[in-house]
C-alpha cells in the first residue's frame, strides 16, 4: 500500500504517517506547495483509529471478537480505494478530488490494520511500521548470539522467530508493489486489495475452527 500510494499519488505514505509529516514540514520549509492529501492524511489517520478503537470497544463489550469485523472494514476502504483508481483510467492526479478521496480511503485502511494488530492481534510484531521490528531483531539477534543467560536466550529468539516474517513480507511487499505499480499504476491495488481479502477468509476460517474444537 505505502509504495503503491507513493509512486501513484505524488509522495503520499498510506500508512507511514511519519513520512508524511517530513514532506509536509519539509514543503512547509521549503516554502513549496503542501498537497492537500498530505495535509489531510494525520487528521483522517487519527480519526480512522478513533472510529475503529469505539468500535472494536464496542464489540469487545458484547463479547464478540473484533478481528474479522475490523478486517472486512479494510476490505471495504481498499475496494472503495481500488473502484475510484480504476475509475480514474490509467493515471490519477494526486491533486483531484477523486485522487485525494482515493488516497484518504487508503490512509483509513491502513489506520485500521495499525489499529487491529493493536487491538485484535495483541501481541504481534507490528505489520506497517519496520523500524521498531527491524530494530527489535537486531537486539534479540544479538542476545542470542552473545548472551549468557539461557533465559533470556530463549525468550530473545523467540521474539526474532516472531519479528522477521513481518519484515520479509514487508520488504517482499515493496518489491511486489513497485513492480505492479510500474505495470498496472493505481489498478496495482487489486494486489493490497486481493491480499486483505484472503486475510479476511483465513481469519474467517481459523476463527471456525477455534468455534467446532470448543
Amino acid at each position: 500500500m505505502d509504495v503503491i500510494s507513493f509512486l501513484g499519488l505524488g509522495g503520499l505514505f498510506n500508512a507511514h504517517i511519519t513520512g508524511n509529516l517530513v514532506i509536509l514540514a519539509a514543503r512547509i520549509v521549503g516554502a513549496g506547495p503542501a498537497p492537500v492529501a498530505i495535509i489531510l492524511s494525520v487528521p483522517i489517520f487519527m480519526l480512522a483509529l478513533f472510529l475503529t478503537r469505539l468500535l472494536s470497544r464496542r464489540l469487545e463489550s458484547g463479547g464478540l471478537d473484533s478481528l474479522r469485523p475490523l478486517l472486512l472494514i479494510e476490505v471495504l476502504l481498499l475496494a472503495g480505494f481500488f473502484g475510484i483508481c480504476v475509475f480514474a483510467g490509467s493515471r490519477v492526479d494526486p491533486t483531484a478530488a477523486t485522487g485525494i478521496l482515493g488516497g484518504m480511503l487508503g490512509v483509513s485502511a491502513m489506520a485500521v490494520q495499525n489499529a487491529l494488530v493493536q487491538v485484535s492481534l495483541t501481541g504481534v510484531p507490528a505489520t506497517t511500521a519496520m523500524t521498531a521490528n527491524i530494530t527489535r531483531f537486531t537486539l534479540d539477534l544479538v542476545d542470542v548470539l552473545a548472551g549468557r543467560d539461557p533465559d533470556a536466550v530463549a525468550a530473545a529468539r523467540r521474539r526474532a522467530s516472531a519479528t522477521w516474517p513481518p519484515i520479509a513480507g514487508f520488504a517482499v511487499g515493496c518489491g511486489a508493489g513497485a513492480v505492479c505499480e510500474a505495470a498496472l499504476a493505481m489498478r496495482a491495488l487489486a494486489l493490497p486489495l486481493g491480499l486483505a481479502v484472503l486475510a479476511f477468509i483465513l481469519s474467517s476460517v481459523g476463527q471456525d475452527t477455534e468455534k467446532h474444537r470448543a
